[in-house]
């Protein structure tokens, strides 16, 4: 797993940030003008739950955009385990700024520590496995690199970042090609430098699959029989990535199969906000 600290995923961290200020603040915080403008404090983001922490560079660039003289100092760190009334960072400048500055921050560390306390459960229920746990396109609108970012917090991996990075040749593509065969010459053809996925439903079309050179197979929506066949006929030529609507539960028995990758889209898209809050002191 590459290092998500310093990743391409976090190329938009100021962008994502401005956005949501913006949305938030508007013409400005009418509340925290009740708040004389020179009064100092300092406040804790505490959390409230069993988690995992994720959110760390989007909530420092929360409070630096809101007022550059505000300091965060964080106790814990993205990728640590978080439990009840755990104090994660302590943050110290202006109320008003802390104030303004208050829910963007805890908005984008609630929704990714979600997401990475949710990988790191799968990921760690499928260790004893060689498989890699996939996320996939499934997320929120503006967030996907952010929440991509949180997937690799927690132990699990990236599929394609979107459309551009890599083929993923689905039963619609094939149809409107002309086939399994005819799809991957011409994406090679196309950008010979791209991973070419084509997605199968039977056996016999991952055998054109593999005979056509796929580099990845995906297998949907197939049961554990047919995973573990295709393991078989595909005999290390391809990776071979299961797809279905898998949750943590079933994922485990779908790795212990010997496919390379699980894909599951409930990384991003099936998760309840972890639980933060900012109390000053």
């Amino acid at each position: 797993m590459n290092n998500p600290l310093h990743s391409p995923l976090l190329d938009n961290v100021a962008d994502t940030v401005r956005y949501a200020l913006a949305e938030d603040i508007g013409t400005g915080d009418i509340t925290a003008e009740l708040i004389p403008p020179d009064r100092m404090a300092e406040a804790r983001i505490i959390c409230r739950q069993h988690a995992t922490l994720c959110g760390e560079p989007w909530v420092n660039e929360v409070f630096k955009q809101v007022d550059p003289d505000i300091t965060v100092e964080w106790v814990l760190h993205d990728g640590e385990s978080l439990s009840p009334n755990d104090v994660v960072c302590i943050i110290r400048g202006k109320a008003r700024s802390l104030l303004t500055a208050e829910r963007s921050a805890l908005n984008f560390m609630q929704t990714l520590s979600a997401v990475a306390s949710r990988a790191k459960t799968i990921s760690g229920q499928v260790k004893h496995t060689n498989v890699k746990i996939l996320d996939t396109r499934k997320t929120i609108p503006g967030l996907r690199l952010a929440q991509k970012y949180a997937v690799q917090i927690g132990g699990c991996y990236n599929h394609r970042i979107g459309l551009y990075d890599a083929y993923l040749i689905k039963e619609n593509h094939i149809t409107a090609s002309g086939g399994i065969t005819a799809a991957i010459r011409k994406a090679r053809e196309l950008h010979p430098g791209k991973h070419v996925e084509v997605e199968v439903e039977t056996h016999e079309q991952l055998k054109e699959a593999l005979a056509a050179n796929a580099d990845i197979v995906l297998l949907d929506n197939h049961t554990l029989e047919m995973l573990r066949e295709a393991v078989r006929i595909n005999n290390g030529q391809a990776k071979l990535e299961a797809s279905g609507g898998y949750d943590i539960e079933s994922a485990v028995a779908v790795a212990e199969t010997g496919v390379d990758y699980i894909s599951v889209g409930s990384l991003t898209k099936h998760i309840s906000a972890t639980d933060f809050t900012m109390l000053f002191d």
